[in-house]
């Protein structure tokens, strides 16, 4: 009796190679083996669902395991190996793009992580060999640069301000603007802030205007500090009124162990002009203010890692270490290292030509125009143009306020600027206006142009 022929399907599944057949292809052979097992099994058993679903025939089943299927592989371990945070070129003209990092590091903290990612001095004195403090060099260079007793660096700004709640205010009463009470990415809202930290909240004024009158009638017994706010990611413009911080550390004065502190979040402290940047405040301009204790980020204006500083009164500063709480805010070496090198470039060197944020934000329009049109000759050919445009600080550094800028405006609109940012190798982030792509070059400014345009003609191109 004649045997019955195999169903379609199950002719078509004997046509997949077996996994380790598949293994021995010379194509997949420069792959790392865990891998390779891994994304070949679940590329072979795609295959083998479809092909029992009926929805391959014996034919077309051995075509799509041939050579297809091997560069089917070959990309999928392209992009399993491809690292999810890795260099991206940033063209959107947000300087400070917090989706992509904040602020560039300088080519010298780039080299101090690189030092300290081996054993690396962290918490121990070279010269006697005993253990001291892991902060103990940016808070050195932090009182010489500021001109202030005591520092303190954690991981970021929000764990600063935390912890001096807790350190210096918890079951006790901190006086806020209502105009001050700022939300920032992520939910992150001074109220609750103040709620998690232990602190009583006491609102004084409206939310455009605020009296010294306010904060003196809400001083009392249980007062710890007045707390004033940088409203770093908006600005309100009108009728509008609010003490100065001088103003309010001479209020505090009359009042024995009230103490100022202000949250000034961007962290500048290039205590020259930069157009664009004139009414950001200045970390030294608090100082000079009186404030007892100043918080602000390290990732922001400054140009460094992302950290948290807390600079001030020595006293205060120490029982903000003191609290327990530190250990869990503290930096690691790594972070450590890239702020040490960005102070010292403050200290010893060029920060307006070192640090890259400093050195985009302070570039001028005519610097910005003639790069734009270098860029524009090296994309000749996929129908660019220079444009005027603008470009911001971001990251809440001088918001709502627009820096005049450059830039190279390709067609495409959203479809060509998902081009530049997917695939492997470097991403580039550009922004659409009126369906052309922009590279802004406010941000494009450390950037070598002819790697840019390299990487724009190969993804615009495919």
């Amino acid at each position: 009796m004649a045997s019955k022929p195999s169903p379609p399907s199950a002719e078509a599944v004997r046509r997949i190679p077996a996994l380790d057949a598949f293994l021995r292809r010379p194509e997949l052979a420069a792959l790392p083996r865990p891998l390779l097992v891994r994304v070949a099994r679940s590329a072979l058993d795609e295959v083998r669902a479809r092909a029992l679903r009926g929805e391959l025939d014996p034919g077309a089943t051995e075509a799509l395991v041939g050579a297809a299927l091997s560069e089917e592989v070959l990309q999928r371990c392209a992009a399993e190996m491809a690292l999810h945070h890795r260099r991206v070129i940033n063209a959107t003209g947000i300087v400070l793009h917090t989706g992509l990092g904040r602020a560039p590091l300088a080519a010298a903290a780039i080299e101090a992580l690189r030092q300290a990612a081996r054993y690396a001095i962290v918490e121990v004195d070279p010269d006697s060999g005993v253990r001291n403090q892991r902060e103990t060099a940016v808070a050195r260079l932090l009182c010489e640069l500021l001109g202030v007793p005591g520092a303190l660096v954690v991981n970021n700004n929000a764990a600063a301000v935390n912890l001096m709640l807790r350190a210096l205010a918890e079951g006790r009463e901190v006086v806020v603007s209502r105009g001050e009470q700022v939300e920032i990415g992520g939910g992150f809202r001074m109220p609750d802030v103040m709620r998690q930290a232990g602190c009583v909240m006491v609102e004084v004024g409206a939310t455009n205007r605020t009296h010294l009158a306010d904060y003196a009638a809400a001083i009392g017994e249980r007062t710890a500090m007045l707390l004033k706010v940088h409203p770093s990611n908006f600005r309100m413009l009108g009728f509008t009124a609010t003490p100065t911080l001088a103003e309010l550390v001479d209020l505090a004065r009359k009042h024995s162990g009230v103490v100022v502190a202000e949250d000034l979040g961007s962290g500048l402290i290039w205590p020259q002009p930069i157009p664009g940047l004139e009414d950001e405040p200045r970390v030294q301009d608090s100082v000079a203010s009186g404030a007892q204790v100043i918080l602000f980020s390290g990732d922001k204006l400054l140009g460094g890692p992302q950290c948290g500083i807390l600079v001030g009164d020595e006293a205060l500063i120490a029982r903000c270490r003191a609290h327990p709480l530190y250990r869990a805010f503290r930096c690691d070496k790594l972070t450590l290292a890239a702020l040490e090198a960005t102070l010292r470039i403050y200290r010893d060197g060029d920060p307006l030509g070192e640090i890259p944020a400093l050195r985009a934000l302070a570039a001028t329009q005519a610097e910005l125009h003639a790069r734009a049109e270098d860029l524009l000759a090296k994309l000749s050919g996929l129908g660019g143009e220079v444009v005027a445009t603008e470009s911001f600080a971001g990251s809440g550094a001088n918001p709502a306020r627009p820096l005049p800028s450059a830039a190279v405006a390709l067609p495409g609109g959203e479809a060509a600027c998902a081009k530049l940012r997917r695939g492997p190798g470097t991403a580039v982030f550009a922004r659409v206006e009126r369906d052309a792509v922009l590279l802004d070059l406010r941000s494009l400014v450390g950037e070598d142009l002819d790697e840019v345009a390299q990487i724009v003609r190969t993804r615009l191109a495919s």
